[in-house]
């Protein structure tokens, strides 16, 4: 099964950045698995001062609405969210859904710069 997203984590250190991990998920459960509480996203160093997700491109085009696929980024915090417009939006919604529901771990609302 090939990945789907990709997470890079990285740290800045003036002009200089250091990438620190990646990951990589197959499918968009996974992702939330991480970003929930006890999910493993509350290991990411302090250090880390930008997130990089990355949804790669389907794997067949939207011939019915090519927009569907133009590629986009979301910035929120010091997450940046990038890929095909309906995965960006879609992962948006249930981001917002899941932090409404407490599904969102504490240190994944805090580098979204959300308090809730």
């Amino acid at each position: 099964m090939q990945p789907v997203i990709t997470v890079e984590f990285t740290a800045r250190s003036g002009d200089q950045s250091f990438k620190e991990e990646n990951v990589t998920f197959h499918n968009p459960e996974e992702l939330f698995a991480f970003v929930a509480p006890e999910g493993g996203c509350d290991a990411i160093p302090n250090e880390v001062s930008e997130i990089q997700m990355v949804f790669l491109p389907p794997e067949h085009p939207n011939t019915q609405n090519p927009v569907a696929d133009k590629r986009v980024t979301l910035e929120l915090g010091m997450v940046f969210l990038t890929g095909p417009l309906a995965a960006i939006v879609q992962t948006a919604e249930q981001l917002i859904d899941k932090a409404g529901r407490g599904e969102l771990s504490d240190s994944f609302l805090k580098v979204i710069d959300v308090n809730l």
